[in-house]
């Protein structure tokens, strides 16, 4: 197990150094831009919190993009939020498919492991990659903070990573299910599962009747507007959260055990 997580993390290196420094420095550009845009904010603000079902989908009927706070959440939370699903879908979408699409599952199961053993640390690797990508852009964004002479915000900067690091086991649990019962690499169906909980989530936002059920979505997990102005997590969304992952990882091991390995 630790032998496939090693060398699963070896492979996967250079995509996690791709993602993370690329939404992280986007993060970290957008938090320096405050300071130019400081002066035309306050007008701005009251403007954009009363666009209606827009200023609801992001979050700036709740907070003032006139903070560096309010502009945190609104424009960096909605880069992390997008980016870090897109890299944990397709993370976790081909780590275990990608063995039968490249024909490296007979030498890989005629090896002394087991298929359990192979998913474990297949898996493994992929909870390291979320948690490395997640404290890679929290150092950027402090950064950030710390470049502009202000307060780290850190009860609330800590929670919305950690809340970001749920929101995205969620989806990998989800795109790990498609990987164990697909022989081809499935890294597309991976990213568009990942736009398709985005959609959900903004159309949700905008649409009132819809409003009730934002919960079973991942999203509902980490909207950033709502952790910067002190809401408290929605009950319901951590408890889907957590059924989702606890069915979703005990499907992929049945899944994954009992198929035929195509060579």
């Amino acid at each position: 197990m630790i032998t496939v997580c090693r060398h699963e993390l070896k492979l996967g290196f250079k995509a996690l150094l791709i993602w993370s420094l690329s939404v992280g420095i986007m993060g970290l550009l957008c938090i320096l831009m405050y300071t130019s845009m400081e002066g035309e904010m306050a007008d701005m603000a009251e403007s954009f919190s009363k666009l209606g079902a827009f200023s609801d989908a992001f979050g700036m009927s709740t907070l003032s993009i006139a903070t560096l706070g309010g502009f945190f959440a609104t424009e960096v939370g909605t880069v992390h939020g997008l980016g870090s699903a897109m890299f944990a879908a397709i993370t976790a979408a081909v780590i275990l498919s990608k063995e039968e699409d490249g024909h490296t599952g007979e030498f890989l199961y005629s090896l002394p492991i087991s298929r359990g053993s192979a998913v474990t640390g297949k898996a493994l690797s992929v909870l390291i990659n979320l948690v490395a990508f997640t404290v890679i852009c929290g150092v950027f964004y402090v950064i950030g903070f710390v470049a502009l002479g202000e307060d780290v915000l850190w009860k609330e900067m800590l929670l919305f990573l950690v809340r970001m690091l749920l929101m995205n086991i969620e989806i990998a649990s989800v795109t790990l299910v498609i990987s164990a019962a697909s022989t081809k690499n499935r890294l597309g169906a991976g990213l568009g599962l990942a736009l398709i909980f985005y959609a959900y989530d903004l159309i949700g936002r905008v649409v009132p009747d819809l409003k009730d059920y934002l919960f079973i979505g991942p999203f509902s997990l980490a909207n950033a507007s709502e952790i910067f102005s002190g809401q408290k997590a929605p009950v319901e969304a951590l408890i889907v959260a957590a059924i989702v992952i606890v069915v979703a990882v005990t499907a992929t091991y049945r899944v994954y055990l009992k198929k035929d390995l195509a060579s």
